[in-house]
């Protein structure tokens, strides 16, 4: 399937203050978009009644998309001029933005690929398929320590595991608010013996699933500063890392059109903020393995 590409400044901020919102593929049903990292999916329940002037603030994703998408498809978003009809200046309403319907999540400071729905029935189709696990997620993450063999992690994820934070229950405990989360996870490839780049594979999709369960194995994500991997006494790991926010980036997203039924398949690169810091994350490792063997 033909890609589109469209680019667009994600919000009304000055230029340069927000990355730039790319719509990878749009028809009537659907869009794919790559989403950058420091906005929010999303708006929480607490912030649906923020005042408007509030919301252009820190605006979601969701909220931004209707009017990228709008320059995308040439509508016109600026209202006509005033007409005075006597001594009243009548306003017209800008005109009605195209709808954007999201059917799942990336945290706030993950980027890469998202499917969007435009109609209710898309909408309904898409989150079938999340259900049914039948959405193929691939992420690229770079995490401590060194992962050189493939491995699947299967939890119980609960919201508070007891200190406030979402986490697994201990194996054989169960409780009425835990969910199923698997991840499979390939190496692909290590930094020194300190860090690794590997694929995340996800099954389920929980809140924070992939940072969770790397933290519980002793690899947490890189610039992570929720989730941390916990040492031999148990404190929090260090990561030294220096990672401009945690390195996790939605690289592959594969599923069925759910009006045509065509297979839909998009990847992206790690975005240029995470591959500038990969290479110098590589260059610090290789000078330091150097210097230690001489």
């Amino acid at each position: 399937m033909a890609q589109q590409v469209h680019s667009q400044p994600a919000g009304n901020p000055p230029p340069g203050k927000l990355p730039q919102v790319k719509i990878r593929y749009c028809d009537a049903h659907l869009l794919v978009v790559e989403k950058p990292a420091g906005i929010t999916t999303q708006r929480h329940a607490e912030e649906r009644d923020w005042a408007e002037h509030r919301k252009d603030k820190a605006p979601t994703l969701e909220e931004l998309l209707p009017r990228v998408l709008a320059a995308h498809l040439g509508w016109k978003t600026e209202a006509p001029p005033p007409v005075r009809r006597g001594p009243q200046l009548i306003r017209a309403k800008p005109p009605k933005l195209p709808a954007v319907i999201a059917v799942h999540r990336l945290d706030r400071d993950t980027s890469g690929l998202m499917v969007f729905a435009r109609t209710p029935e898309a909408e309904h189709l898409l989150i079938n398929q999340f259900k049914k696990h039948a959405v193929e997620r691939v992420y690229t993450a770079v995490c401590l320590g060194a992962i050189t063999k493939p491995l699947t992690i299967k939890t119980q994820l609960v919201r508070n595991r007891g200190d406030g934070k979402r986490g697994s229950l201990p194996s054989g405990e169960t409780r009425d608010d835990a969910q199923p989360a698997i991840t499979h996870i390939i190496p692909i490839a290590t930094i020194g013996d300190r860090y690794s780049i590997i694929e995340c594979k996800l099954e389920t999709g929980r809140t924070h699933q992939i940072r969770i369960h790397l933290s519980e194995i002793g690899h947490a994500l890189c610039g992570d500063k929720i989730y941390r991997s916990v040492g031999a006494d148990g404190k929090p790991l260090t990561d030294q890392s220096n990672a401009p926010r945690h390195a996790l980036h939605s690289g592959r997203l594969s599923f069925t059109h759910p009006i045509t039924r065509a297979d839909i398949k998009f990847s992206t690169p790690l975005p240029t903020e995470l591959q500038q810091w990969l290479n110098r994350l590589r260059r610090e490792e290789s000078g330091a393995t150097f210097r230690a063997k001489h």
